[in-house]
């Protein structure tokens, strides 16, 4: 049996389109959103790598006017201790700016990530439900609705579940006349409880 994802309602179908498109709408607009939030937070990184690069050609720059010193007699070794130091705080900051810049990457990755996904969960709690809903409802409906004697099964759940107002404007007496077996009246009451499933009469039936 084939899934009924739509009603047959022109309607209600306009609605239950228009409500697809317009959640994929939303779920596309808010993860172009968190890419925006994203990248804007991900270009901080820039300064974070200039600060990486500089600590970096400092500490390569001490390093290797340690070397050149230490190849001096007697006093070499003594003026490359500085310069070495020196490199160990040109290491310190090129290691500052790389924690940063991972730093700057994960707060980048957690703010886009919940930029598009409160609002996808938004949307899945507001449309999935009801959709899940009415395709369970409707595709129960159609399967049973396929010949002239499941009329009288729909026009006997109409007489349980629908409202008493909307009984009356089919038949003054709905039950009796359900149990007469008026042919108007119980197509009438099946076409009632058919409309809230979404669904119409299948024009393969004889009319009533």
């Amino acid at each position: 049996m084939a899934i009924t994802l739509y009603a047959d309602l022109p309607a209600r179908r306009a609605r239950q389109l228009l409500a697809d498109l317009s959640a994929v709408v939303w779920i596309c607009c808010w993860g172009y959103a968190a890419r925006v939030v994203h990248d804007s937070i991900a270009a901080l990184r820039g300064p974070t790598d200039t600060v990486r690069d500089a600590g970096n050609t400092f500490a390569s720059q001490m390093t290797s006017a340690a070397d050149q010193l230490s190849s001096l007699p007697f006093i070499g070794d003594r003026l490359k201790a500085p310069f070495e130091g020196l490199t160990g705080t040109g290491q310190t900051i090129a290691q500052a700016g790389t924690d940063f810049g991972v730093a700057v990457d994960r707060a980048a990755l957690a703010v886009g990530l919940v930029t598009f996904l409160l609002p996808l969960a938004l949307a899945l709690v507001l449309w999935v439900p009801p959709r899940l809903i009415f395709i369970r409802r409707a595709t129960a409906a159609r399967k049973f609705i396929d010949a002239e004697a499941d009329v009288d099964l729909f026009a006997m759940r109409a007489l349980a579940r629908q409202p008493m107002h909307r009984l009356a404007r089919i038949s003054d007496d709905p039950a009796g006349a359900w149990r007469r077996r008026e042919p108007q009246v119980v197509r009438a009451l099946a076409e009632l409880e058919l409309r809230d499933c979404g669904l119409q009469l299948p024009s393969s039936l004889p009319p009533a």
